[in-house]
């Protein structure tokens, strides 16, 4: 069982990054909240793991979640523990920072949980319900500073390489990232970029 993994990051995307370790490398799964606060490509990084079996028609896939911390993991460990709710959709609900989701939970803020990826009115009850009074500690995480302005850096440099990668030039990329942040400045992901580009486009 694999808990700590340290090396080179070599490649970083919005749901999972790969770590050069040694000529080795490991794809790894992460949270939204995680990227927000990984290092720039190249430099060393260590991540704590949780390691799982996910069944694929008759083959069990071992898959790797990280986490910039131990009190991130146990956050997540305790998250799953509410039934119906397993390591994919938690991974999913966690684009939101966790001392935010922990905070919600132990104020009863079922609005708060429902804007949560893959979590609706009954789930939102059901993780008040058996999670409230368990995880007042995880509200104190602090998040990093840089969270919004290096996130917003990051998902404009990959907007611009899967752009390059259809063919388009450097100034017409320019021009439609431009427009279709002046349409929507408070865009968060990179797929919302895409679609606000075609939506300019159409």
């Amino acid at each position: 069982m694999i808990s700590k993994i340290r090396g080179k990051l070599v490649k970083k995307q919005e749901d999972k990054v790969i770590i050069d370790v040694g000529g080795i490398y490991y794809q790894i799964d992460i949270p939204k909240s995680v990227y927000a606060s990984l290092p720039e490509i190249n430099k060393e990084i260590e991540l704590i793991i949780y390691e799982y079996l996910s069944m694929d028609k008759s083959k069990a896939i071992p898959v790797m979640i990280g986490f910039i911390d131990e009190l991130q993991k146990d956050f997540f460990e305790k998250f799953i523990t509410v039934s119906g709710i397993g390591p994919k959709s938690a991974i999913k609900a966690f684009q939101k920072p966790i001392a935010s989701i922990a905070k919600a939970i132990e104020e009863g803020d079922i609005d708060f949980l429902t804007t949560l990826d893959g979590i609706g009115k009954q789930k939102a009850k059901q993780i008040v319900a058996y999670l409230q009074g368990k995880v007042g500690r995880f509200a104190l995480l602090k998040e990093p500073e840089k969270i919004e302005s290096f996130s917003k850096k990051e998902i404009i440099e990959e907007a611009k390489q899967i752009l390059k990668r259809l063919q388009y030039q450097a100034k017409e990329i320019d021009e439609m990232i431009k427009k279709a942040l002046e349409a929507k400045p408070n865009i968060d992901n990179v797929e919302e970029l895409l679609n606000e580009i075609y939506k300019q486009r159409r």
